[in-house]
This record gives structure tokens, sequence and C-alpha cells, in this order.
């Protein structure tokens, strides 16, 4: 898969020089000192014409990070963070840029440039001549869409670089070498070695991203986070057969995500990722209605376990969808795009200081129950207003209310 990128130095240079200009880096320019110099996603995203609502800048300076960093800050004014002491990694922020200035590693910038994870990273923007160093062949890569490592080790070093693949597969639509592939399938096991809050944030990354479906459906294909029997679970679909056009881009980028995380990760993994809360309630949500939907037949369903689905599933039914029987997918999903039904967004005519006010209740099981049951009848139209509402609730208190001696 080739790109239209140009390569031309000249061309990507300018782009820089009038990116640098329009964020006025002049205050931090002037600390720099010489042999100083801009690597990684900024120039890449640069050449690619890539706009991100974060801006992450990461600046090498031959030794003294610390120290630049913090003149640099008390200049601005800015917040100053030390990422890591003993490395010499700190952090200052412009204009709501993040601005990363670290040591140089290595005694050359070739050797320092050999150590970053892949290729498209690897590209230097020299300030003392205002000139580009690719010793690695990165713009080649960003023209042919590919992440490619100059070491192996690398990725080693840091196991992140695994699935950090996997986000430039959905972030940029790029592939993954040949290479580089079979090296994830026999070192996979060692992402467990990194932070699961780093796991956590990149997974988002990879799920969220315009081609998030590429990057998880090769995700599954390695298997990268399970054991090899994980996805023999039938919660687990063919992501390749699945009609995605029937969610709008609203949709597709609200509730696909999720769908993505249930569908590479079992809920031990989530809990074992320290995903939230949330997530992790709404994948058990997904897995429960699957598996009772697959014990009965949909069409068979009484009042009480459909209204239960609904109430359950309301705030993020599309993500449920493609467990849906394919013709059943569009009547459900228009329904729920209408606020006003009232199975799809189970609501109520009358709220609980009503109840306990018109009919002397207090709060406890008995009020939850009956409130439970009128936001049902008034889900199947059999309620209308609230005079009805509060018949009805008589009625049920006399049927379901505990008899006194």
């Amino acid at each position: 898969m080739k790109s239209s990128i140009p390569t031309d130095h000249t061309l990507i240079i300018d782009k820089l020089e009038t990116s640098i200009k329009f964020y006025n880096w002049n205050d931090i320019l002037a600390f720099l000192p010489k042999g100083s110099y801009l690597v990684g996603g900024y120039i890449r995203d640069i050449i690619l014409g890539r706009l991100t609502k974060q801006i992450d800048v990461d600046i090498v300076v031959p030794s003294n990070a610390i120290e630049i960093g913090k003149k640099i800050a008390d200049n601005i004014g800015s917040k100053f963070i030390i990422l890591d002491q003993k490395r010499e990694v700190v952090r200052i922020f412009l204009n709501n840029i993040a601005v990363d200035i670290a040591n140089q590693v290595s005694s050359t910038i070739e050797g320092d440039l050999s150590s970053r994870d892949f290729s498209i990273n690897s590209i230097a923007f020299l300030f003392d001549n205002k000139s580009l160093f690719d010793p690695l062949n990165g713009l080649q890569d960003i023209e042919l869409s590919t992440i490619r490592t100059h070491s192996e080790i690398n990725l080693l070093n840091d196991p992140l670089r695994i699935l950090r693949c996997f986000r430039f597969v959905s972030e940029l639509n790029f592939q993954i070498d040949l290479k580089l592939i079979n090296f994830i399938k026999n070192n996979k096991g060692k992402l467990y070695l990194v932070a699961k809050e780093r796991i956590n944030y990149e997974i988002q990354k990879i799920v969220h991203g315009a081609n998030a479906l590429d990057a998880v459906i090769l995700a599954k294909k390695i298997n990268i986070f399970g054991s090899e029997n994980l996805y023999e679970n039938s919660f687990f679909l063919d992501l390749e057969k699945i009609n995605y056009a029937e969610l709008n881009q609203e949709e597709k980028e609200k509730f696909l995500p999720l769908f993505f995380i249930s569908q590479i990760l079992d809920v031990a993994t989530l809990e074992k990722l320290k995903f939230s809360k949330a997530e992790i309630a709404k994948t058990k949500l997904l897995r429960k209605w699957h598996f009772f939907l697959k014990e009965t037949n949909i069409t068979k369903l009484n009042e009480l376990d459909r209204f239960k689905l609904h109430q359950e599933l309301e705030m993020f039914l599309p993500s449920f969808i493609f467990y849906l029987p394919q013709n059943l997918r569009f009547d459900w999903l228009n329904r729920w795009r209408d606020k006003e039904d009232k199975l799809f967004h189970p609501s109520n005519l009358v709220n609980g200081d009503l109840i306990k006010k018109n009919l002397k209740i207090d709060d406890g099981p008995i009020l939850g129950e009956l409130l439970q049951f009128l936001s049902k009848e008034f889900a199947f139209k059999r309620l209308n207003n609230f005079d009805e509402a509060i018949y009805k609730a008589k009625q049920w208190i006399e049927q379901n209310a505990p008899k006194c001696d």
C-alpha cells in the first residue's frame, strides 16, 4: 500500500518551519544548545499532513536536559515535570503543547535514532542547519505506509512498543512489516511486563482510531492479549463479516470502541488491565444479554425480560446491535434513535416523591418495585397520564404490598 505523501526534504522542512513559527517556539529555541534536534511523531505527522487535537513534541539535547527544561519553563512560566530523573527526561508546556526534552542517549545522532521504536519516528530535524536527518529510511517507510523497526531489541527494551504497532495501524492506516509481525507473535507475552495503565492507554488509542477495525482484526488474528483458546467463546464475532454501515458516523465513534474492546479482551483481562468500572460493567452486560439470547429466541422474550434488556443496554445499545439477528438490527436502531420510544428509553410518568406523597408509602424495596412496574407499563403503552399511573400504582400496592395481620 503506497502513499502519495511527498518525501521532498525542502517541502517537509518548509512545513516544519511554518509550524514552528505558528506555535511560536522562539522562547524554546533560544535556550537549546548546539546539537539539539526535533524528532518523533511531530515530524511524522507534519509529513502526513495529519492534524491532531493533542500535539506532542520531542526534543533531544546533547546533555543537561533537566537544567535546560527548567530554564525554559521558568522563562515562559510553564509547568515543569521531571518524567525520568535518571535518564533526564522532562516535560514543559508551550501554549498547551506538551514538549518533552531528553538527553541524547548515544554518542551520535544516528546512534540515538537507531534506539527509537520505529523508522517512521526516527527522522530528525536538526535545528543548527535546519536539515532533515533520516539514516533509517523513515521517509521511505512513511511513503510506503509501513511500520518497521531498526532493531527488535528496541521493542524489548519497552514491550509497550509491541502494542503501539497496532495503534499506528488504527491511527495512520499503516501496515506492519511481515518480519515485525512474526516478532510480535513470538514476543506478545512480554506485554504483561508493562504497567497496566500504559497498556490501557494504548488500547484506548487503538479502538478510537479512524481505522480501528483493521487494527482490532489484526490484534485478534495474532491473539495479542490472550491464551490460545481465548476467542473460542461464542461472544467473539467474526469482525470481517459485520456490516458496520448500519451505524451512522456519530454512533461509530461513540459505540464501536466499547464493542471492539469487548472483542479483544475478556472480563478477567479488563479487570487485570485496570479498565474503568463502567467499561467492565458494560462488557458484562453485553455478555449477559448475548448469552441470554442464545438460549431464548429474541422474538419470544416475555415483557419483563424485553424491558430489562432495554433498561440495562439503553445507554449503549449500538454496541450490542451486532449480536442481534440481521433482520432486527435496522428496526432496533431506528427505535433506539427515537428518544420518545419508551421501550428503548425507559422512563416514568411519576417519580418516587410523587408516589410517596400520593400513596403514603415509604422508601424501600416496595417503592423500587412499584416504580419499575410503572416504567414497564409506560414502555408498553399501557399508561398515558399521571392519573392512570396513580390508579395503576394503587392497584399494584393492593396486590403486592405485604399484608399486616
